[in-house]
């Protein structure tokens, strides 16, 4: 099914691709690009993806870096499930998940992570803070906020961490729509991209 689906060897699998649940959260194709670039994996790395969603992010991330460790974490058991139906989907293998509530669930993770992603959520400095304790030096987080209070929360604890290579950018995206018979660009939800690197 794999070949059938994305058969190819670079990132950006369409958004129409995964299956989609009623208020779930989909990471849109153009930010999933920008965030792999800022996650700079490494052919064997380990990565937690917490607050995983829909599992865009664990389902790129798992078909290019095959001889990785992905783990999506996960809250809601359906929500768990339907990531596992998406590496289900596009025949990934080296994603599990795990159903619990971070920060807390983090602890039981076997895989420490050299990579971490933090996918929006309500506790972002706790997951960040609680994340960044398990990341080796050199490791590396991404995280997103899509509002000001998330967006101050994982700036201030970046820098209370004292993370190195800061770098924040807000995606500002238009799509071309058809509406009607005519044409026109709508725009995607701005999301903020934050990365930093451990000393």
């Amino acid at each position: 099914m794999t070949a059938l689906l994305w058969p190819y060897s670079t990132p950006g699998i369409p958004d129409d691709l995964f299956e989609r649940l009623p208020g779930i959260p989909l990471t849109k194709r153009e930010v999933r690009l920008l965030m792999l670039s800022y996650l700079r994996m490494e052919a064997s790395s380990v990565l937690w993806d917490v607050g995983a969603g829909t599992g865009t992010i664990s389902v790129e991330l798992g078909l290019l870096c095959p001889e990785g460790k992905i783990v999506a974490v996960e809250r809601d058991e359906e929500v768990a499930a339907l990531i596992r139906r998406n590496c289900d989907r596009f025949g990934v293998v080296n994603v599990k998940v795990l159903e619990g509530s971070a920060p807390e669930c983090l602890e039981s993770i076997d895989d420490r992570p050299d990579r971490v992603c933090i996918e929006g959520g309500r506790q972002v400095r706790e997951i960040l803070k609680a994340a960044w304790s398990f990341l080796p030096h050199r490791g590396r987080v991404v995280a997103t906020a899509s509002n000001l209070e998330n967006l101050y929360a994982l700036s201030a604890t970046l820098a209370e961490l004292q993370a190195r290579n800061i770098e924040v950018v807000q995606s500002a995206l238009n799509r071309l729509e058809k509406r009607g018979v005519y044409q026109t660009f709508a725009a995607v939800d701005p999301i903020f991209i934050l990365s930093g690197e451990k000393l």
